[in-house]
C-alpha cells in the first residue's frame, strides 16, 4: 500500500564508508540514505522492499489442491483459491454463505477475489464490504485486510486512525501480516515505548514466517535499533528471510557470510548468495558479485564476468567508479563478451 511504503524508509539504508585495499570488504551498515560507492567498499544493507509485496490478504488457510471429495473438513473454496482456480473458489464460497450466512472465512475469500479481481470484476468497494461483515464476525485476515484499506483509502475514504485500529484488532488475534505492518507504523513513532512494541510485532511477525519482517527484524538486530545489537541473531533472520524468498534478505545474509559476522565467514557460499539474487534482478547483489570477480574473491577471477554483472548493476541506477577503474584494461573483444552477457541476462537478447 502507498501510506505504508513511505514508512520503509525507517530502514532502508545504502551508505557505506570506503575500504583502502584492493578488494572488496563488507563494512557495517551506517546510517540510511543514498548510497555512497567509493572504492572498493561494499554498502551493508539494502532497501526493504515495500509493505505492497505483502498481499491486502496474508496466504489464506486451507489445504493446497482441491481434491475431488466429500469430505465436510475439506475447505474446497479455499483450496481452489490456492490453487489458482479463482471461478471455483468464488462459486464454492458463494454457496457456502448461502448454506451457512455466517461464515466468516467464505466471507474473507470473496473479499480477497474481488480486491485482486480473481475470478470476477476487481471491485475494492466490494471487497471491503465482505471485509466488513467477516470483521464484525472477528476474522483476523478480514480486521488486517481492511487496516490496509483503510491507510491507504482504497475502497473507503482514507482513514489512517481506523486503519491503526483494525490491524491492531488483528494482530491481537495473531495475524501476522498485520503485525508486520502495524509495527511499521510504529516505527515512526518518537515514543521509544511505541518503537520497542514494533520490534515485537515483528517477531511475531517472523515467526509466522513473513520474510519482509524477518527481514526487518534482523536489519533492527544488526544495527543494534531498540535492542541489543545481535549480528548472530541478525544471520539467522536474514537466512529464514532468504529461505522464504525474501531477495533483500539473501543480499544481507550474503554480506554477512562473506565478512564473517554473525556466522561462519564463508566467502564462496557468499558469492553463490550474490549470484542467486543477482539472477534474480537485484542490483546491489550484481554490483557485490561483480566485485568479488574482478578480485576474485569467492570465485575465480573472471573479468568478463565482473564487467557483465557490472553493466546489469549499472543499467539499474547503481555505479560503480571502482569498477570502472578495475575494469578499464578489457579487451574490445572482452567488453563485447560482458555487453552480451548483460544482455542475455536482462532478457534483451
Amino acid at each position: 500500500m502507498r501510506a505504508l511504503s513511505a514508512l520503509l524508509g525507517l530502514l532502508t539504508g545504502l551508505v557505506a564508508t570506503a575500504a583502502a585495499s584492493q578488494v572488496p570488504t563488507l563494512p557495517q551498515p551506517v546510517d540510511p540514505s543514498a548510497p555512497t560507492l567509493a572504492a572498493p567498499g561494499l554498502p551493508g544493507t539494502p532497501a526493504l522492499p515495500n509493505a505492497p509485496s505483502l498481499p491486502a490478504l496474508p496466504p489464506l488457510p486451507g489445504p493446497t489442491a482441491a481434491p475431488a471429495t466429500d469430505d465436510p473438513r475439506v475447505d474446497v473454496a479455499y483450496a481452489a483459491y490456492q490453487a489458482g482456480r479463482y471461478l471455483t473458489a468464488l462459486r464454492e464460497a458463494t454457496a457456502r454463505l448461502e448454506r451457512v450466512p455466517d461464515d466468516a472465512p467464505a466471507m474473507t475469500l470473496l473479499g480477497e477475489l474481488h480486491n485482486q479481481g480473481l475470478g470476477v470484476r476487481q471491485d475494492p468497494e466490494k471487497a471491503a464490504e465482505w471485509y466488513r461483515l467477516a470483521a464484525k464476525l472477528g476474522d483476523r485476515h478480514a480486521l488486517s485486510a481492511l487496516g490496509l484499506m483503510a491507510i491507504d483509502g482504497r475502497g473507503m475514504a482514507r482513514d489512517p486512525d481506523q486503519g491503526r485500529r483494525w490491524l491492531e484488532a488483528a494482530a491481537d488475534k495473531g495475524d501476522g501480516a498485520a503485525a508486520y505492518n502495524l509495527a511499521l507504523l510504529l516505527l515512526t513513532s518518537s515514543d521509544p515505548v511505541e518503537r520497542a512494541r514494533a520490534a515485537g510485532l515483528l517477531r511475531t511477525a517472523a515467526e509466522a514466517e513473513i520474510a519482509d519482517a524477518q527481514h526487518a527484524l534482523g536489519v533492527l538486530y544488526l544495527r543494534g535499533q531498540t535492542m541489543s545489537r545481535d549480528p548472530a541473531a541478525a544471520a539467522e533472520l536474514f537466512f529464514r528471510a532468504t529461505k522464504n524468498g525474501s531477495i533483500a534478505g539473501e543480499v544481507e545474509y550474503a554480506i554477512l557470510l562473506f565478512n564473517g559476522e554473525g556466522v561462519a565467514k564463508n566467502e564462496a557460499a557468499a558469492a553463490r548468495f550474490f549470484r542467486h539474487a543477482a539472477a534474480r534482478g537485484n542490483a546491489i547483489a550484481q554490483n557485490r558479485l561483480a566485485r568479488l570477480y574482478a578480485a576474485g574473491r569467492g570465485v575465480a577471477q573472471n573479468l568478463v564476468e565482473a564487467a557483465a554483472w557490472h553493466l546489469a548493476a549499472a543499467g539499474q541506477g547503481l555505479p560503480d567508479p571502482w569498477l570502472d577503474q578495475a575494469l578499464k584494461g578489457l579487451s574490445a573483444e572482452d567488453r563485447a563478451r560482458a555487453e552480451r552477457l548483460a544482455a542475455e541476462r536482462a532478457g534483451g537478447v
